[in-house]
């Protein structure tokens, strides 16, 4: 019935929301790395982060990617204690050719790739110098800030192969939502686009998410960057930003930010595997058929795409993944044997 609604609806030209198909928050993210053990180091050993599997990347998922018939790999997913989303897939490819990190030595300000997963931390300070201690760099050292009503800490850690991790700690109100701990799930994903509201207009109009906030405002005096924005251009250099959710809730965002007045390099072309860095994040759906013919039906295209597509902690499912205007790659998947009858 659901899926006959839907078809009548895109039929009839209804705004129904896409979220109506029920997008849930992002279950993980999919990080391209040379070595898996190195690049969860840092979440397993500071954030007691547990590995829920690891195996080999089924040929299934690699012929989904387009990568060579010679492509073999393997994966591990990690997840925060006491938690089954948020979590991070690493994956090692062998037999690809060339790779290269998708945002190879950029700044804040550079489009295109994912720039960074987003997280809580329960002591910013203490993992900005632990992270140092192993060896990660930082955008800047940890600022404080205020964001609407919360008074926050952020620092933007950066590790192999450039790969970002925000992280913010609510210093109040409290946090609540889900367990926090030195390092928490991930919640959200952060894109540098060209066009803040065409990327705004992507997620909403076409895919259907619900815009969370959309700001633009910086202080009116100087004050430190989390983005590495020199101390004297901080108030009329904007970070323009809209976070968008398939549903309301703390987890399953992406936010999109423009850092209006400075003009960077854009590298959207290589926000793609057997490239090194963040890939894409992954939302389950209800019922992806009726998901896909709808976001279709309003000028989206599909990039990839397959059936019954075996994945390690997942299951079978079918998939498939669009770009946004910045080239960044969203992925939805249905587990095979909960397909609507």
């Amino acid at each position: 019935m659901k899926r006959l609604f839907a078809a009548l609806a895109i039929w009839l030209g209804l705004a129904i929301p896409a979220s109506a198909q029920t997008v849930s928050p992002w279950t993980e993210t999919l990080v391209s790395v040379e070595n898996l053990d190195q690049a969860s180091r840092l979440f397993r050993e500071l954030g007691s982060w547990e590995i829920k599997s690891e195996g080999k990347v089924a040929t299934a998922e690699l012929r989904y990617w387009k990568l060579p018939a010679t492509a073999s790999g393997r994966y591990q997913l990690i997840c925060a204690p006491a938690t089954e989303t948020g979590c991070i897939r690493f994956v090692r490819l062998e037999g690809v050719g060339p790779q290269a990190p998708v945002r190879l030595a950029l700044r804040a300000w550079d489009t295109g790739g994912i720039f960074s997963i987003m997280v809580r931390s329960d002591n910013v300070p203490q993992l900005f110098s632990d992270a140092i201690a192993m060896g990660w760099w930082a955008e800047s050292q940890p600022i404080r800030f205020q964001f609407g009503t919360s008074d926050l800490r952020n620092v933007v850690l950066t590790g192999p192969h450039g790969i970002n991790l925000a992280v913010y700690e609510r210093i109040t109100p409290d946090f609540t939502a889900f367990p926090v701990g030195r390092i928490s799930q991930g919640f959200n994903s952060m894109r540098m686009v060209r066009d803040k509201a065409l990327a705004r207009a992507f997620y909403e109009q076409k895919l259907g998410f619900s815009v969370l906030f959309d700001s633009g405002r910086e202080p009116p005096e100087p004050a430190p960057s989390n983005f590495g924005i020199p101390l004297n251009r901080t108030p009329d250099i904007k970070r323009s930003a809209a976070a968008l959710q398939p549903r309301p809730g703390e987890t399953g965002r992406v936010e999109v930010m423009q850092i209006e007045g400075f003009t960077g390099l854009d590298v959207s072309r290589e926000a793609r595997l057997p490239n090194l860095g963040i890939i894409s994040v992954r939302y389950p759906v209800d019922d992806l058929r009726a998901y896909r013919q709808q976001i279709e039906a309003r000028g989206v295209i599909v990039d990839y795409a397959a059936s019954s597509v075996t994945i390690g902690a997942i299951g079978t499912v079918d998939l498939f993944a669009v770009r946004d205007p910045d080239g960044n790659i969203t992925e939805f998947y249905q587990k095979s044997h909960e397909k609507p009858q």
